[in-house]
């Protein structure tokens, strides 16, 4: 039994640098907490440090690519010949 579905809504668009600032911002926060309590934290867990400093490097980095990211998007879409609604 085949069921007509409807055509799937298009993506939301978003603020990729938003985004990606306020994760980044998130990992710092974290970071700053856990270097603050960083004598209270067990041995075992002093990992969860660098942890965050991983999550706020990558977040750096990212807030670096997404920009050059969305351009080249934009640039190889102007490159491509327009395609017609069939």
């Amino acid at each position: 039994m085949t069921e007509d579905r409807p055509a799937p809504p298009p993506p939301l668009e978003a603020n990729d640098q938003l985004v990606t600032g306020v994760i980044t911002a998130g990992w710092a926060v974290a970071l700053i907490v856990l270097l603050i309590v960083r004598s209270d934290l067990p041995p075992g867990s002093r990992w969860w440090i660098w942890t965050c400093a991983a999550g706020f490097a990558m977040g750096l980095f990212g807030m670096w690519y997404v920009p050059r990211l969305k351009r080249s998007r934009a640039r190889a879409a102007q490159r491509r010949p327009s395609q017609s609604p069939d």
